[in-house]
């Protein structure tokens, strides 16, 4: 059996991923520095599998890197520093974690002696940027972001930039350009692009999936900067209200990690497979919606506040097309929304917590951010 590196396998969806692939037989590795604001502490996550081999290291440390590759058949690379508003602020961090990370894995491709046959990256759906829209005189387009001041005026909605009238959201596809509005985004679409062009020179099978909302147990309810669904539990477990920008009817594509986790593993088992996929559920759901059902699965008496403000970069509809994934993948969501969001509630009710939202806010109004 193949033997497997997991950067990031410490985390959210790299300990499923984990937990997985032992489950399968595979041999292991995982590489991780236990970032803080992820995992309070620095602390050794207790759901860490002990039947893999642990490494505690930076992304960053091309020594130690090196030798965690030696003797791997697979990489799944997702180690990564996660947020699109702490990204504007903290831009060398951002880049030197993600692409330069990313850099150290494919350089030791590159230039050492190594096994590894497929390498599959995590990449994110942040890089489309707006997703596709259908306007009934043009077709298909694919509208700019909002300005400033047409949100500032509270209009939320997007127009087709041919003709200008309104539009109607629909699926994205992979061939939609990448327009991306955050340092996150561009270093996750910086990472993409690297191992799918070092794939191809040296030979090395290489996918990037680009994951949609992903949601699930084991998501850092302490991190402000994580997923929206995660950030939202934190305030009602706390007996706060979530709190919801714009008018809340955004939406978005929210897809369990256990199918992260088997659409992972789909691309590994294609020996030959290589390319980018998206990777979501292509069912829309509205921000303010997710809110409403945490709120009442987990029986708080707390409502959310629908703000009316904005953040800048925001997006407004972004929903995956699965086609590709299904037909090349044969990738087929498994968890219902239903399904996941009781797994999370039922995780969270003993998850350690810690609610940072009101201090990450600040930190985003103060830079004029929000």
């Amino acid at each position: 059996m193949k033997t497997c590196l997991v950067t990031g396998g410490a985390g959210f969806i790299g300990s499923f991923l984990v937990d997985e692939l032992i489950r399968r037989g595979y041999s292991v590795r995982i590489y991780d520095n236990l970032e803080p604001q992820v995992h309070p502490g620095g602390k050794t996550p207790q759901y860490l599998n002990p039947e893999a081999e642990f490494i505690q290291a930076d992304i960053r440390d091309y020594d130690r890197l090196k030798n965690a590759m030696e003797g791997i058949d697979v990489i799944f690379h997702q180690a990564a520093m996660v947020g699109v508003g702490q990204s504007q602020y903290q831009v060398k961090r951002y880049v030197d974690v993600n692409i330069g990370g990313t850099a150290n894995v494919l350089d030791i491709l590159a230039n050492e002696r190594t096994k590894v046959s497929k390498i599959i990256v995590a990449a994110s759906m942040s890089s489309y940027g707006e997703g596709q829209y259908e306007c009934e005189e043009c077709g298909t387009v694919t509208p700019a972001l909002r300005s400033e001041e047409q949100m500032a005026e509270q209009v939320w909605e997007l127009i087709c930039p041919l003709c200008l009238e309104k539009v109607t959201p629909m699926p994205t596809n992979e061939e939609k350009k990448l327009e991306c509005q955050s340092t996150y985004a561009i270093t996750k679409k910086n990472q993409e692009e690297m191992v799918l062009n070092v794939g191809a020179t040296y030979g090395i099978p290489a996918v990037a999936l680009r994951y949609f909302n992903v949601y699930g147990p084991r998501q850092s309810l302490s991190n402000p900067y994580t997923g929206v669904a995660a950030i939202f539990l934190s305030r009602i477990k706390h007996g706060q209200s979530p709190v919801v920008f714009e008018d809340g009817l955004q939406t978005r594509d929210f897809v369990s990690v256990h199918d992260i986790v088997q659409a992972n593993i789909l691309a590994m088992e294609d020996e030959t497979l290589s390319g980018y996929f998206n990777i979501g559920t292509g069912q829309p759901r509205t921000i303010r919606g997710i809110a409403e059902t945490l709120t009442t699965l987990y029986g708080k008496k707390v409502s959310p506040e629908i703000t009316g403000k904005f953040r800048k970069g925001d997006i407004r509809h972004c929903v995956a097309d699965i086609s590709k994934a299904k037909m090349l993948l044969e990738y087929e969501p498994q968890v219902t929304f239903e399904q996941g969001m009781q797994e999370l509630i039922a995780w969270s009710t003993t998850a350690e917590s810690l609610d940072k939202f009101e201090e990450a806010r600040q930190e985003l109004e103060k830079r004029g951010l929000v």
